[in-house]
């Protein structure tokens, strides 16, 4: 699991998405292994604009927006612990030469602080989907991710 340390991007109504467009341009050009596969994923130029504004993420609200917004701090983490590889096609030919050969999924999990009067007072976690596209050139580019659930279980 990757534990994010702080809470980068606040908002009580909404969040700045186009900060978090900005904070994510840092990781075009990097490429990440996944340790289960040894796949490499590559982050490209159209990562930060689908992250940021995607229907799914748009259609997020409350804490959810936020730990999405917030979970852009450790992207290269995500990327490394993903586990669970599993293949989709490219239905209804949606994104043409982009995932020609289809979409790649892992799952990924993260933890960020819940503050307090005298600072972190526990960590909530969540579980996400990674959405890797997977182009025409062979190479596998982190798309968006998606399907984040807050983990409210609390085992002993």
């Amino acid at each position: 699991m990757v534990v994010l340390s702080q809470i980068l991007f606040q908002g009580k109504r909404s969040i700045s998405w186009n900060a978090v467009e900005e904070y994510l341009r840092q990781y075009v050009g990097r490429m990440v292994e996944i340790a289960e596969t040894g796949d490499i994923v590559y982050i490209g130029n159209d990562f930060a604009n689908e992250f940021a504004g995607s229907v799914y993420t748009h259609s997020l609200r409350g804490g959810l927006a936020k730990a999405k917004a917030n979970m852009a701090q450790g992207i290269p983490e995500l990327i490394e612990i993903a586990t669970q590889k599993r293949w989709n096609e490219d239905f209804e030919r949606k994104h043409g030469k982009k995932a020609q050969k289809g979409w790649y999924r892992y799952n990924t999990r993260f933890a960020l602080p819940v503050m307090g009067e005298d600072g972190i007072t526990k960590y909530n976690k969540y579980q996400a989907v990674l959405i890797i596209r997977y182009a025409s050139d062979d190479k596998l580019y982190l798309y968006d991710i998606q399907n984040i659930k807050k983990e409210t279980s609390n085992p002993p």
